[in-house]
């Protein structure tokens, strides 16, 4: 009867494609869930890093041009009111700011150092909020992902006692489907949730050092421009 049972066992396919056609719907609708996240978690990934390579290009080129001794006003004029790098936008909001802040007359209006503070500020928040796009996706995947899974591995598991229960025989050839299509479930849970771990932290590591030098180009920007005010 064992050398029966298992012999019934090992003409069941055990593939992943086979292992999903069989599922319970409940089942199936758990795995392609876990299947689209993981799918979306990788393109957010990519593009990320992609992005986040472009950003220190960007703001390394325009370290050299801003340090390179021409004349800020010189930098404005070709970087326009409205460029497309992030440290462009920066740079951009706090001397469009400080144009804004002279009169006619050439004099300062008041308080321009703090205005000026407030604008690159908010390019800043606006800078921040596009890296971290879609980081809210990993970290929501990654702490969810296992227990959706677990779901359906209790779920396809109910089932499969159910089919012990109809069919009246617990050997392999009944069992052995069931549980393996369960198990999937958590398989694929865990593979869209480690990735998404994984990468969220590098990726939110990646993104606090890019607003820092944003911010330090702030910080010695809004000093640059103090010396010209008190000069």
């Amino acid at each position: 009867m064992e050398a029966e049972a298992i012999g019934l066992a090992s003409d069941v396919d055990f593939s992943v494609t086979a292992l999903f056609w069989r599922a319970t719907p409940t089942v199936k609708i758990v795995m392609l869930m876990l299947i689209g996240a993981s799918f979306w978690g990788w393109a957010i990934i990519v593009q990320k890093f992609i992005n986040f390579r472009a950003a220190r290009r960007e703001a390394e080129a325009f370290d050299r041009a801003f340090w390179s001794g021409e004349p800020l006003d010189e930098l404005f004029d070709k970087v326009g009111a409205e460029p497309d790098g992030a440290a462009h936008k920066i740079f951009a909001a706090g001397m469009s700011e400080w144009r804004r802040s002279h009169r006619e007359d050439g004099q300062l209006i008041a308080g321009a150092t703090a205005r000026i503070d407030r604008s690159m500020d908010v390019a800043i928040s606006k800078q921040e909020e596009k890296l971290n796009y879609g980081l809210g996706f990993l970290a929501t995947t990654g702490a969810t992902a296992p227990f959706i899974g677990l779901f359906g591995t209790v779920w396809g598991i109910k089932h499969a006692f159910e089919e012990i229960a109809i069919s009246q025989s617990t050997n392999l050839a009944v069992v052995a489907p069931g549980i393996a299509e369960a198990l999937v479930a958590t398989a694929l849970g865990l593979l869209a949730a480690i990735p998404a771990v994984i990468f969220y932290n590098k990726l939110s590591a990646d993104s606090d050092r890019i607003m820092s030098g944003y911010e330090a180009f702030a910080d010695e920007f809004t000093t640059i421009l103090s010396r010209q005010l008190d000069a």
